[in-house]
């Protein structure tokens, strides 16, 4: 009787739906903040250093999270092709996570020191020059904008409010150390460090 009433009442039933679904996805996710593995950074994680942080919020202004994902999952059709996967100590200092879920493009998890910088700059200025089927658009404006690093110390700033260990000093120095960059150089600095901690053990 008693589930004829909640079948036959449309806003009860979701209120229910919700609850459940609240309760599950809470069961699901509340563990993981006091297991080790996910809250501890793996040896050797360093936080972005001022450039490559200016360099991250560039990918993400420009949508490339969009079209790359930045996580291997522990499938060998995915090791083989990208490296070891990707494991949530690399991620500890990520805010946000960029693991993204469309690939359009493929995975960057691991992309850090396997092209030159030359590459990288031939690539986002005509990705065509290097890779003839790509469908990736071009960034021609990276090699004209500059970086004035007036924002850089907030940033870091409100990353170490969030656990992020940087110092005073980098703080202090970070408008130094990016000011005058091209933004394309910021760009190809964040996409070198990518995955380079953790070493593929094939």
């Amino acid at each position: 009787m008693r589930h004829e009433i909640v079948e036959k009442n449309v806003g009860l039933l979701a209120i229910l739906i919700l609850v459940v679904i609240s309760f599950g996805g809470l069961a699901e996710i509340v563990p993981l903040f006091f297991q080790k593995e996910t809250t501890t950074p793996i040896e050797g994680l360093k936080p972005l250093t001022a450039l490559e942080l200016e360099g991250r919020d560039i990918y993400i202004r420009e949508g490339c999270v969009g079209c790359h994902s930045q996580m291997i999952r522990p499938f060998r059709a995915e090791t083989e092709r990208y490296g070891h996967y990707s494991v949530a100590g690399e991620f500890v200092y990520d805010h946000p996570f960029l693991w993204g879920s469309k690939r359009t493009g493929p995975d960057l998890a691991r992309v850090g020191g396997r092209y030159s910088d030359a590459w990288h700059r031939a690539h986002l200025y005509n990705p065509r020059d290097v890779v003839p089927e790509s469908k990736m658009p071009e960034y021609p404006w990276l090699f004209a904008n500059t970086l004035d690093g007036e924002g850089t110390a907030q940033k870091m700033s409100a990353m170490r409010h969030l656990g992020v260990p940087y110092t005073d000093e980098e703080i202090a120095g970070a408008k130094q150390q990016v000011r005058g960059q091209q933004e394309i150089t910021a760009l190809i600095a964040y996409l070198q460090q990518l995955g380079t901690v953790l070493k593929d053990t094939r």
